[in-house]
């Protein structure tokens, strides 16, 4: 077992341009092809990556299932308008060629003031071969909705999403890689987080190669963003979230959880949390954390929080950062009240997750995450417990 954890809190500096923020541009020129040394690739298998960093690929904009309530509306957008109504340029090579080779972008509108009383959800349902996706999602002011985006199959998919939420929106966005085992994912998530507006992401991996930039900023005062996550990683697995929360509006809040789970030799996790709290952003509130749970040896988890913090007028700002086995204390706990040994194993594996499943809202991906808890626990200890299929 291998674990990196290394908390960094940055000098002040006066611009968002640095080794851990590369320079948004929509030139794929302003992306060379990664060696891995470069400090944003220096975590990732780049030769996994390999067919979504070649601009010469060829493939196909992904189909998308959709079920869109009245009032909702999808059109496709030219290159400019994609630029244009974009929360960010990419900033990284497969964002890049994401946008550039699917020719545009498909616009999802959601209402202002619009109510959605059952979850809205898109869903990619991939048969192999090469995608490449850029969506842009607009919430309207003051609309409340849960929107679901699931990923099935497989692919190598280079993914691009803009999501622009309105000023006092409420959104519960869940989002779900739920990949076959050969699949390779990639791509940038951008997020734009209006005046008053509530956030809460939810983000589960549960498959495949996977390379997630997940980028937040703030549009006004009071924006309020909750991002749970987590994933489960097998032998051979590779799994990194990248996460970037830019606090540049005062007044704002961030609470970042992401958990995760490995098993198998060769299974590697990453995660990256990065927050940046600029000068103007006064009386904000964050914090941001991130817990592994190395079930077998053989895996390796890299953990990096970093602050980069601007100003001292803040309400608090804080991260932790743990990766090791099961609790000892509790296992001890559960075993001395007459519960064996592997069923206390199982309610604290359980434990781990429930409080980030249990936010998700959605009853079908929460019985779905609980089955695949169970069977990654099966994988472990050889047991032979009926699992409950979503």
């Amino acid at each position: 077992m291998t674990t990196a954890t290394v908390p960094n809190v940055a000098e002040a500096i006066e611009t968002v341009e640095s080794h851990l923020h590369p320079t948004p541009s929509w030139s794929i020129a302003d992306h060379p092809m990664p060696t891995g040394r470069e400090e944003i690739w220096r975590f990732t298998p780049v030769k996994r990556f390999r067919k979504l960093l070649d601009e010469t690929a060829t493939g196909a904009t992904p189909n998308w299932a959709e079920a869109l309530p009245q009032g909702v509306t999808v059109r496709q957008l030219s290159v400019d308008e994609a630029r244009e109504l974009s929360v960010e340029a990419p900033v990284d090579r497969i964002a890049a060629l994401a946008h550039d080779l699917s020719g545009g972008a498909q616009l999802i509108e959601v209402p202002d003031d619009f109510v959605a009383h059952e979850p809205i959800t898109l869903t990619l349902e991939a048969d192999g071969g090469n995608l490449y996706g850029h969506t842009i999602i607009r919430i309207g002011r003051h609309a409340q909705l849960t929107l679901v985006i699931v990923h099935r199959g497989t692919a190598s998919y280079a993914e691009k999403t803009d999501i622009r939420v309105g000023d006092g929106a409420q959104l519960n966005l869940v989002t779900l890689q739920d990949w076959e085992s050969d699949a390779v994912h990639g791509g940038q998530r951008s997020l734009s987080i209006g005046r008053d507006a509530q956030v809460k992401a939810i983000t589960a991996s549960m498959g495949g190669v996977i390379r997630l930039q997940e980028n937040a900023r703030y549009e006004g005062p009071g924006g309020d963003l909750h991002a749970y996550g987590l994933y489960f990683v097998d032998g051979g697995q590779h799994v990194q979230h990248r996460l970037f929360v830019d606090h540049n509006q005062p007044n704002t809040a961030s609470n970042v959880d992401y958990r995760g789970a490995l098993q198998g030799e060769g299974a590697h996790s990453v995660w990256i949390g990065d927050v940046l709290i600029r000068k103007v952003a006064l009386g904000i509130e964050t914090y941001e954390a991130n817990k592994n749970l190395v079930l077998t040896d053989g895996c390796q988890a890299d953990s990096v929080p970093n602050l980069e913090i601007e100003t001292g007028e803040i309400v608090g700002a804080g991260h932790s950062s743990t990766t090791g086995r099961f609790d000892d204390t509790q296992l001890f706990y559960l075993m001395s009240r007459g519960v064996p040994e592997e069923e206390a194993r199982r309610l604290i594996v359980h434990g781990f997750f429930n409080d980030i499943i249990r936010r998700i809202g959605v009853d079908s991906i929460e019985e779905k995450l609980l089955a695949q808890v169970e069977r990654e626990l099966e994988l472990v200890h050889g047991t032979t417990r009926t699992a409950v299929e979503a």
